[in-house]
C-alpha cells in the first residue's frame, strides 16, 4: 500500500542565487527542504510548545549543521509561527542548505515557503 505524501516543488532565483524548495506534508509534521548547494544543510526542529500561556511559545532546535547561525534559527522560527498562525499544531522539519545567509535571503525563502504552504 503507498502512502501518499501531499508535495510541493519549486525552484526561483533569491538574490541571484538558484533555489530549489520541496514542502511536504505527513500526517504529524511538515518538511521543507531548501536548497541552494544541492545538499540539505543545516537541519531544524521546529514546534509550538503546548502550555497555559495566552502567547504561544516555539522551539527550534539545530539536528544536524551549523549549531551557530542564529539566522537561520530566527527562520525556522518563523515558518513555525506561519504554521501556527495557519491553524495546524504540526511541527516542522526544516533543512537549510545556503550560500546566502543574509536577511534578504532568508526573507525571500520565508516568503516563498510561506506564499507556496501545505498548512
Amino acid at each position: 500500500m503507498e502512502i501518499p505524501v501531499q508535495q510541493k516543488k519549486l525552484s526561483l532565483d533569491i538574490k541571484g542565487n538558484k533555489t530549489d524548495i520541496v514542502l511536504c506534508a505527513y500526517d504529524d509534521h511538515f518538511m521543507v527542504i531548501v536548497t541552494q548547494i544541492g545538499s540539505m544543510g543545516t537541519i531544524f526542529q521546529a514546534r509550538k510548545e503546548e502550555g497555559v500561556s495566552i502567547h504561544p511559545t516555539f522551539s527550534v532546535s539545530v539536528l544536524l549543521g551549523k549549531r551557530d547561525e542564529p539566522m537561520l534559527v530566527a527562520c525556522a522560527r518563523q515558518i513555525i509561527e506561519h504554521i501556527s498562525n495557519a491553524g495546524s499544531s504540526r511541527s516542522l522539519v526544516l533543512s537549510l542548505g545556503l550560500r546566502d545567509h543574509s536577511l534578504p535571503t532568508l526573507k525571500g525563502i520565508v516568503s516563498a515557503v510561506t506564499e507556496n504552504c501545505l498548512w
